[in-house]
């Protein structure tokens, strides 16, 4: 959700609460308008703070990021997953020689 339509939203809760609560306390029309006000007002700042501290935790998580070290990793990963692919195929190339070798001397006895 956008910020934006996030304080448009709390506000339009707190117009709501303000007037039940208008509603239940006061006695006249300028009570239930002061309260209606009032609540709403709090909700639209109460909003926009919450807003603020999502966006500052944002911009801070992303800024302690530490890509060097990360990328030092993926270096090392990739270079590791290189030589256990060159392991494995080594391994094949002796295994396929080995089924071949075998195969030969199967049919040589055969004959």
């Amino acid at each position: 959700m956008l910020g934006e339509n996030f304080v448009y939203f709390f506000t339009v809760q707190g117009f709501f609460v303000g007037i039940i609560f208008g509603i239940l306390k006061s006695m006249d029309a300028e009570g239930l308008l002061t309260y209606t006000f009032l609540i709403t007002i709090f909700f639209y700042l109460f909003s926009h703070i919450i807003i603020a501290l999502y966006y500052k935790t944002i911009a801070a998580k992303a800024y302690n990021f530490p890509i060097d070290t990360h990328e030092k990793d993926l270096d090392f990963f990739v270079k590791e997953i290189n030589k256990r692919e060159k392991l494995i195929d080594s391994a094949c190339k002796i295994t396929d020689a080995v089924v071949q070798m075998n195969a030969d001397d199967l049919a040589g006895k055969k004959v």
